[in-house]
């Protein structure tokens, strides 16, 4: 910046010289008057300063003078006075105006440096594109990512990500996916895609920036490293179906002994009896516990396959409630059933009947004595509505975005140390989305809460 000024002051001081200069071999002193200098004055002003221009303007005053001698004219105090004022005035206006401008550029600077510091300390790597797919800002770990990856430097992102599709798992699926995002610049996007050689997962993110109108202005593309959460999903993976293994050997052996043994219970006093009692509960927990969690591990993996047919959910949720009155019944819980005789719907009636065991289970777990817990089935447009409701002890506002969250457990049910798994509603959720349908989760906190599952009728045929 002040080699900038430098330079510019020099070239204003020589274009004086060579304007005076002018005026002593054509005599022009008195046609073009102090005014030639004016246009040197105010870039010695703008550019090094208020000082710098008034010094400027002494100089060309004199310079003026001594042209007009030369040429034998001469001039009054007035006339002197009014041109090295209004080359004052012009000089003094140029530093202000220059030294307004320098600040607004320092400030605009040192917010560009503060803007490249936070997206360079970011983990992600992130760009910002024009509307054809150039670069036009970068931070550092993209830079890296890019070295990293093998990407060519020049061309836009879409070609730079088509570049190393031949070194990614599965590239023809990359290839077509990259062509897709490259053919709908405007469409927000999030993809995940694994390096063949390095094992290495990244999840690109992309979203369209607008611009002043409010149309389509550009894209902003981020990339993050995501193989170790990944490998963490592998390794918890592998850690649910080995336990889910290694508890059902035992758990098989149990049950054998136990079907031995209730043929022998008649022989059993009360206390043996009550322990039999005990041993087949706790079996039951266990193989209820075991295959919740192969079927999450089944449903992560994307190898649930649903035998679809036609379904009457009202049909379904009463055989549901009837097998679950014994358990409402011990803790005191009406159980109830409401029907409209709503259209059947097109699901897998063993998978919904999971879905409908763990809701009805839940609000019944989760209901003090005396409470209610009502299943509701009614159609609803061109759908059908499964609502459980319970007057239980809820769930507080601040936890609610996370009961469908594997192995979440509400602070409510911790507190008094009611038994669970947090597996049921991350299940049935993914059951219900499977099926095509939705599941919502409503709650109050010592009032109850309601589930409701939405699943689509069976067309008319």
């Amino acid at each position: 910046m002040l080699q900038r000024r430098h330079f510019v002051t020099f070239v204003a001081l020589a274009a004086i010289a060579a304007t005076w200069g002018l005026m002593l071999v054509f005599s022009w002193s008195p046609t073009l008057g102090a005014i030639a200098f004016a246009p040197w004055v105010a870039l010695i002003g703008f550019d090094a300063g208020a000082p710098a221009g008034t010094v400027a303007v002494a100089l060309a005053v004199t310079l003026w003078l001594v042209g007009a001698n030369a040429d034998h004219v001469s001039f009054n105090d007035g006339q002197i006075a009014v041109r090295s004022g209004s080359l004052f005035v012009l000089a003094l206006g140029s530093a202000l105006v220059g030294r307004r401008l320098r600040k607004s550029e320092a400030a605009q600077r040192h917010v560009a440096m503060l803007q490249s510091a936070l997206i360079d300390s970011t983990l992600d790597g992130i760009c910002l594109t024009d509307s054809s797919g150039e670069i036009l800002i970068s931070n550092k770990p993209l830079r890296r990512l890019t070295l990293e990856l093998g990407m060519p430097h020049a061309g836009t992102v879409p070609e730079r990500l088509l570049a190393i599709a031949d070194t990614i798992v599965e590239p023809e699926r990359y290839r077509t996916r990259m062509l897709e995002l490259a053919a709908a610049p405007s469409d927000a996007s999030i993809d995940e895609f694994e390096v063949a050689a390095t094992g290495r997962v990244f999840r690109g993110y992309t979203a369209p920036v607008p611009d002043l109108e409010g149309s389509f202005g550009g894209r902003i593309w981020t990339l993050r490293e995501v193989t170790a959460d990944r490998e963490l999903d592998r390794m918890r993976d592998a850690f649910v179906a080995t336990v889910s293994h290694e508890l059902r050997t035992p758990l098989t052996s149990i049950s054998g002994f136990l079907e031995m043994m209730q043929d022998e219970e008649d022989r059993l006093d009360d206390t043996g009896r009550q322990y039999l009692d005990v041993i087949r509960r706790s079996t039951e927990r266990l193989y209820s516990l075991v295959e919740d969690l192969l079927l999450v591990a089944q449903i992560e993996a994307k190898r649930v396959e649903l035998d679809l047919a036609d379904v009457d959910l009202a049909e379904l949720a009463a055989r549901t409630v009837e097998a679950m009155r014994p358990a409402a019944g011990e803790k005191g819980v009406t159980l109830e059933v409401v029907s409209d005789h709503p259209p059947t719907a097109r699901g897998d009636q063993v998978r919904l009947t999971q879905v409908l065991d763990n809701l009805v289970s839940n609000a019944v777990k989760f209901t003090d004595e005396g409470g209610v817990v009502t299943v509701t089935v009614k159609g609803n447009g061109d759908g059908v509505d499964l609502v459980v409701k319970d007057t239980g002890i809820g769930v507080s506002t601040e936890e609610q975005g996370q009961v469908f969250t594997r192995f979440f457990r509400a602070s409510t049910a911790t507190k008094r140390a009611i038994p669970g798994t947090g597996l049921g509603l991350a299940i049935s959720r993914a059951l219900v989305e499977q099926h095509g349908g939705t599941i919502s989760f409503s709650s109050r906190e010592g009032e109850g809460t309601t589930v409701t599952v939405r699943l689509q009728a069976t067309p008319d045929r």
